[in-house]
C-alpha cells in the first residue's frame, strides 16, 4: 500500500472507532471484563481521542507531510513492538507509527490490554487482506529488524540488553506534573481534575504532582476534583484508597481528602494510585528552569505558552512522541538506511 492508501484506511478505522458497530462494541466490553480498570468511560475516551485526534485525512497527511514519509516504502523492515497496557490502546501510536510510514509490525501486546488493539488490527486485515502478512502478533519477538519496547524502568533495562544488537526505541516510567499560581478558574481546575483521574491516573501523561505557590489554598482544588466522585465506585481504586489513607494514619502523616483523592506534601514526581503529591515554591521561573527536560516527566501542566492546558495532558497530538523520542524519524532513518 502506499501513503494515501494508508491514510484512506486510517480513516475508515476512526469512522469505525466512532461507530456503534457490534463486533467493536462487544471488544470494548470484553476489554472492560478483562481489566478491571479499563471501565468503559475510559475505554471510550481514549477511542474518541485517539480517531479525533490522529485518524483524519488532514492531520495524517500534516504529520507525514512534516515527517518527510515516502509515498511508497520499497524496503520495509519488520519491527517488533512491546506494548504496555496501563491505559486503554497505550501503544496505538507506535504501531500507527509504524504503519504510517510502510514497515511491518510484530507485535506482543500486553495481558493487560490485547482486546481492543487487536479487534482493530483484525479489521484493517478483513478490509484489506494483503495486510496479512504485515500485521501480526506474538508472545515472543524474533527475527525483526528494530525495536520499540515500552515498559517499567525494571523491564527497560532488560529490554536494553535483550535488543542491544538491533536499532531500537526504549521507554520508560513517565508521568507529569502541573504548576498551579492560585489565580485558576473553577473550569481550569476541573479541567486538571481529567489530567489527574482519567484512567484512574495510570498514564504516563496523567499529571501525579501539583506545585503550588506558598499559602494555596487547596479547598477549590478538592472541590474541583469532586467531579470525578464516582471513581470510589471501582473496588479496585477504593481499595488503592483505603489502603493509602491506612498508611497516612499508621504514619501520622497530613493529608487533604476530599474522599477520592489524597493530597500529600511529597518531592517525588511519582504518586501511587489516588494519591496527588503537591511541593511549594517561590519562585516560578526558576521551577520551570528545574522542570523543563526532566527524565521523568512526560509533559508539565498549566496556564502560559510552554506549558500543555489544563485538560489536554491526555490529549496527545500526533506529533507528542512519548519521552520526546520522534518514532517516524527513528523508523525513517535508522530503519531505512
Amino acid at each position: 500500500m502506499n501513503l494515501p492508501q494508508r491514510i484512506s484506511l486510517l480513516e475508515k478505522l476512526g469512522t469505525y472507532m466512532r461507530s456503534q458497530d457490534s463486533d467493536w462494541l462487544e471488544a470494548q466490553k470484553r476489554a472492560s471484563l478483562e481489566n478491571g480498570w479499563f471501565v468503559p468511560p475510559f475505554i471510550e475516551n481514549a477511542c474518541s481521542k485517539i480517531a479525533e485526534n490522529w485518524l483524519q485525512q488532514k492531520a495524517l497527511e500534516e504529520w507525514t507531510a512534516n515527517e518527510n514519509v515516502g509515498k511508497e516504502n520499497t524496503n520495509p523492515k519488520k519491527i517488533g513492538l512491546v506494548l504496555a497496557g496501563n491505559i486503554p490502546l497505550v501503544g496505538f501510536h507506535d504501531w500507527l507509527s509504524v504503519f504510517i510510514t510502510g514497515h511491518h509490525s510484530l507485535i506482543k501486546t500486553s495481558s493487560k490490554d490485547r482486546v481492543l488493539i487487536e479487534n482493530l488490527i483484525g479489521k484493517m486485515i478483513q478490509w484489506e487482506p494483503s495486510l496479512q502478512n504485515e500485521m501480526n502478533f506474538a508472545d515472543r519477538l524474533t527475527g525483526c529488524d528494530g525495536y520499540i519496547a515500552t515498559g517499567s524502568n525494571n523491564s527497560s533495562r532488560y529490554f536494553e540488553y535483550y535488543f542491544s544488537k538491533y536499532p531500537h526505541l526504549i521507554r520508560k516510567n513517565k508521568t507529569a506534573a502541573a504548576i498551579l499560581t492560585g489565580t485558576e478558574t473553577r473550569e481550569d481546575l476541573e479541567k486538571l481534575a481529567e489530567d489527574v483521574h482519567l484512567y484512574f491516573g495510570l498514564g504516563c501523561r496523567n499529571v501525579t504532582k501539583v506545585f503550588v505557590p506558598s499559602q494555596y489554598d487547596f479547598i477549590p482544588l478538592l472541590e474541583a476534583f469532586n467531579k470525578f466522585s464516582w471513581l470510589s465506585d471501582n473496588h479496585k481504586f477504593k481499595n488503592n484508597y483505603d489502603y493509602n489513607l491506612a498508611i497516612c494514619i499508621l504514619n501520622k502523616k497530613y493529608y487533604m481528602t476530599n474522599g477520592t483523592v489524597l493530597l500529600i506534601e511529597e518531592s517525588s514526581l511519582f504518586a501511587p494510585v489516588c494519591q496527588l503529591n503537591y511541593e511549594f515554591y517561590t519562585d516560578k521561573a526558576a521551577l520551570l528552569g528545574s522542570l523543563s527536560n526532566h527524565p521523568d516527566l512526560q509533559c508539565l501542566v498549566g496556564n502560559g505558552t510552554e506549558l500543555v492546558p489544563f485538560g489536554k495532558s491526555q490529549s496527545p497530538e500526533l506529533t507528542d512522541y512519548a519521552d520526546g523520542s520522534n518514532t517516524v524519524a527513528f523508523l525513517n532513518k535508522k530503519m531505512l538506511n
